[in-house]
């Protein structure tokens, strides 16, 4: 499954990349939850215009390097959203692909990732996923391994709550807008009531 950008919105939203890695998706033995999992929550997360670019691709770490690249090169995405293999498989290559396009890691989010992780199942600790960034010399994008099951990555995404509303653990996405904004990136806004976004607050001149 392949999906590009309307040339004629590429200048006006964010562009974001979603790949989701599986072989049996890939090869039509079941249906891909990972995009459409990705897709549901950032629609409902996001209230900045964006539109998503998508790739379902098979576990192999020379589709999933050229993969990348491709988005972040030639499609100029400033953020990319993969899900499936960061586990200990043998299969598993996405974070070693992932760190071989990079010129940054940022281990932040992936720490992060593993601490959400562990307040609901003790196997999180497995989960081997990267967060780093990619440059050219007139882009950058970050790059985020997300888990697989659509359950996690909305665990991931929207962090731990409590039964009355009180954030335990914040999710990841709190922190990327303004990662975006350092990295040159167009201004994400987010619907608070899901997903507020963190930045500094501005100091009276």
């Amino acid at each position: 499954m392949s999906k590009d950008i309307d040339p004629s919105l590429q200048d006006k939203t964010t562009t974001i990349g979603l790949v989701s890695i599986s072989d049996r998706a890939s090869q039509g033995t079941y249906a891909d939850q990972g995009i459409p999992a990705l897709t549901d929550w950032l629609s409902a997360a996001l209230i900045s215009p964006f539109q998503l670019v998508t790739r379902l691709i098979p576990d192999d770490r020379a589709t999933i390097e050229t993969t990348l690249r491709e988005l972040v090169d030639e499609k100029h995405c400033c953020l990319i959203i993969t899900t499936g293999g960061t586990g200990p498989a043998k299969r598993d290559v996405t974070p070693e692909a992932t760190l071989a396009v990079a010129t940054r890691e940022i281990p932040g989010f992936a720490e992060r990732m593993r601490q959400i992780g562990m307040h609901f199942v003790p196997t999180a600790i497995l989960s081997r996923q990267v967060a780093v960034i990619r440059e050219t010399p007139d882009h950058a994008a970050l790059i985020l391994n997300l888990p697989g099951q659509p359950r996690a990555i909305n665990e991931t995404l929207n962090g731990v709550i409590a039964p009355d509303g009180t954030v335990i653990e914040p999710g990841i996405f709190t922190a990327i807008p303004y990662c975006i904004d350092l990295i040159g990136g167009p201004r994400i806004e987010t619907n608070e009531k899901l997903c507020k976004a963190w930045r500094p607050a501005r100091k009276n001149p």
